[in-house]
């Protein structure tokens, strides 16, 4: 899994390279769990979706917590002080960038998304649909309880 991480890696950083998109590297700035800013660039992380900063999610025992809050928490503790490099994909309506980002090999965007504080955006891509199935499986993050999908909350919430 390493191995293919590094090599995923890899080959997205040569395609930005070769597509004369400059990687975007430097300490990160969580905003919220699909969201990250460096160099005050704001970034959003791709085909994943995290819930939002107020939405709240039912844990196992079915109290309230505030899952986008704890979400966030969750890729600031991943990334620490650490370098995070990010390969643009382009821009959203909101003129955000859409990244895949890396801590050394690791892809965060899939990251979150295996520890279940985010899921996989299949509106988007459908790169992280195997390890939104093991969060599922797994119980883990937001799987533990019950939520509801982060776009049917923005939806509800406008």
């Amino acid at each position: 899994m390493a191995i293919a991480a590094g090599l995923m890696a890899g080959l997205l950083f040569m395609a930005a390279a070769a597509s004369g998109t400059p990687l975007i590297q430097g300490t990160a700035s969580v905003i919220d769990g699909d969201t990250i800013e460096i160099h005050g660039e704001r970034i959003r992380l791709d085909a994943i979706d995290a819930p939002e900063s107020s939405q709240l999610c039912l844990d196992a025992t079915g109290k309230r917590y505030r899952c986008g809050q704890k979400s966030a928490f969750a890729l600031a503790d991943m990334i620490g002080r650490s370098v995070v490099s990010c390969a643009p994909k382009g821009h959203d309506r909101y003129r955000r960038i859409i990244a895949v980002c890396f801590k050394g090999e690791i892809n965060l965007n899939g990251w979150m998304v295996a520890q279940g504080w985010a899921v996989a955006f299949r509106k988007y891509g459908i790169d992280y649909i195997s390890q939104e199935d093991d969060a599922r499986l797994a119980r883990r993050g937001v799987w533990a309880g019950s939520f509801e999908m982060p776009w049917d909350w923005r939806a509800r919430n406008r």
